[in-house]
């Protein structure tokens, strides 16, 4: 299994889009999720966002909560 295949339907936003969305949504009913390595999501990361690691990703996939939208950067 490929890892684009845990979100469905996948969906392309630009920066502006997902400010928006984010602006627009209450806080917790998405997931905003970074699949950077630790040091650079320590350098700077989203806040509130979550980190797991892209080699990570199928491992901990339960980590995230199905009901959510998930925004992965």
């Amino acid at each position: 299994m490929r890892w684009k295949d845990l979100f469905s339907p996948i969906t392309h936003m630009d920066t502006k889009q997902v400010e928006l969305f984010i602006e627009s949504q209450p806080e917790g009913t998405y997931t905003l999720l970074d699949v950077r390595q630790p040091r650079e999501y320590e350098k700077a990361h989203i806040p509130g966002s979550k980190l797991i690691p892209l080699p990570q990703l199928l491992n901990r996939v339960a980590e995230l909560d199905p009901e959510k939208p998930v925004i992965v950067y």
